[in-house]
């Protein structure tokens, strides 16, 4: 088509430009709008919207104790829990009757935009905590990877990452080599950067795993600092055995990654790692805890008196290993974490430890790679990016399978999501708890509502997960991040950089007696004994 230098050729061009400007300029977060999940201003939703609400009428229920009451929440956090409370026209009111107030669930592991076996984890700070917070998780603590094995430079990695995060989170700080550089950096963790737990990696022989000499010396220097030490425990040696034997079998798909390291390496690292921590005298954090064999080293420590925690994740409690000798290959990939998802039985065993107390919160372990990345192992699970999801669905799963069942109580299910994980890392009652002075995150949870998992629906960005096709009963309704209303009516309004750093102060309940312990300990030497040589 040809055109003349006219005006209206001029005003076609112009127009052009203006629709290619406009198309082009659709950015990320309009097309999060338009799902459903927003950033602030664009999608109609205010950083300076109403920071006064009033939840009426709910049952409030904190760890110990539950009672019908309303919450007053202004600027972030929570002023009053008390029966009707009073409020003006300028207070935003939720009327949560019939429905439980909860304090918003914490999340004490998790992986955010980290690099990992070739890859990196699909979901960043934003959609990861997107993702949370649209399932009722409004705080999580993500793992520092350290750089060329450096804290500090790992640290200022993840504090450029986090600057997009939508809600409150704090670190845990990995430590994968030991020197004396790396002892200095931990002091200046704790007692400068808000880090108060570091973790050890038994597994991940060449690349993160540190042996008993460099584990013991660690645990010492979190013991003098008042951090809690965190073991991810396999046996790494035997593991790369098991990996060696696998491959010679001609066993190269996911199904050899949950053979080569079965239930009796992790049992055995769980042991190893509880008996240094005992010989130490330090307090003990198990990660992931995944099989029975695990558990039972923790119930056997906890039960002798010792201070060890145990962190199974959700996976691990309602999942199985069958998944991963699927035909197909990305349907088996996708279940491919460490340690691996275990076989029917170990979940049962696991859910009864949580409701008895053996184990005493729950994690997830969310640590996402697309299709696309667990092909990259097609040829050798070796090279499958280990992950599975979990922060979007953890809330709604523990509800349905600890408490519909009947495991667990309303207030056992605050407790082991959200209150033990804020007493443990020294950040309760302003995180953890439904009471005047603690932070706004809240969820309002329906008993009577159902949800159903989908990767079509769920707000990470994976295209699968390992809960699909899950229906179940109770479901976060509300979620309110900061003392702002983010999640209602299934839609989520966030926006980048609302979330802030949560800082965490050493020597948590935890060490509480450790100091008389220890002072036990040397009165019961009755050494040195003094000698007296002969004289000749």
């Amino acid at each position: 088509m040809a055109y003349s230098s006219s005006p209206q050729r001029l005003l076609h061009l112009l127009s052009l430009i203006l629709l290619l400007f406009a198309f082009c300029s659709i950015s990320e977060s309009s097309l999060f709008c338009d799902a459903g999940f927003g950033y602030g201003e664009s999608c109609g939703v205010s950083s300076s919207s109403s920071t006064k609400l009033l939840i009426k009428g709910g049952t409030v229920v904190n760890a110990h104790e539950m009672e019908v009451a309303d919450v007053y929440v202004e600027d972030g956090i929570i002023v009053a829990v008390r029966p009707n409370i009073k409020v003006g026209d300028d207070v935003t009111v939720l009327d949560a009757t019939g429905k439980f107030v909860m304090p918003g669930g914490i999340d004490p592991h998790t992986h955010l935009d980290m690099e990992f076996m070739g890859s990196g984890t699909i979901d960043d700070f934003f959609s990861g905590q997107a993702a949370a917070l649209a399932g009722g998780t409004t705080m999580h603590i993500d793992f520092v990877i350290p750089v060329n094995g450096s804290l500090l430079s790992g640290l200022e990695a993840y504090e450029k990452k986090s600057k997009k995060s939508c809600m409150d989170y704090g670190f845990h700080m990995a430590i994968t080599k030991w020197d004396e550089v790396v002892s200095k950096e931990m002091e200046i963790m704790v007692n400068e950067k808000g880090i108060n737990s570091f973790k050890f990696f038994m597994a991940y022989k060449g690349s993160f795993m540190i042996n008993d000499e460099l584990l013991l010396q660690a645990f010492k220097k979190c013991k003098s600092l008042g951090a809690l030490a965190m073991v991810h425990a396999e046996n790494g040696d035997a593991v790369y055995e098991g990996q060696r034997r696998m491959i010679e079998l001609g066993i190269t798909g996911p199904e050899g990654h949950a053979l080569s390291r079965p239930p009796v390496l992790e049992g055995e690292a769980t042991a190893r790692a509880i008996k240094l921590a005992a010989f130490v005298n330090t307090p003990l954090y198990v990660v992931h805890v995944m099989s029975i064999d695990a558990m039972e080293e923790i119930s056997k420590a906890r039960k002798s008196g010792l201070k060890v925690i145990g962190e199974p994740v959700v996976s691990g409690l309602v999942l199985n290993d069958s998944w991963l000798w699927d035909p197909d290959f990305i349907t088996a990939a996708k279940y491919v974490m460490s340690p691996p998802i275990r076989a029917a039985g170990h979940g049962k065993a696991l859910q009864a430890a949580l409701s008895m107390g053996t184990l005493q919160l729950v994690g997830t372990d969310h640590c996402t790679f697309n299709s696309t990345q667990k092909a990259l192992g097609i040829d050798d699970f070796q090279k499958i990016p280990n992950g599975v999801n979990g922060i979007e669905e953890r809330m709604h799963l523990v509800w349905d399978t600890m408490v519909e069942s009947g495991q667990i109580s309303v207030t056992d299910y605050v407790r082991v999501t959200s209150t033990e994980c804020a007493r443990i890392f020294n950040i309760y009652p302003r995180k953890g708890a439904i009471r005047a002075g603690s932070d706004a995150d809240i969820i309002i949870l329906n008993p009577n509502s159902s949800f159903e998992i989908s990767a079509k629906s769920h707000h990470s960005r994976s295209d699968t997960n390992v809960f699909e096709g899950w229906r179940g009963k109770g479901k976060v309704e509300v979620t309110i991040s900061g003392g702002r209303v983010v999640w209602l009516n299934d839609e989520l309004k966030v926006f980048p950089g609302s979330g802030k750093y949560v800082e965490m102060r050493p020597f948590s309940y935890l060490f509480n007696g450790i100091g008389k312990a220890d002072a036990k300990y040397l009165s019961s030497l009755k050494a040195p004994v003094k000698r007296f040589r002969a004289t000749t």
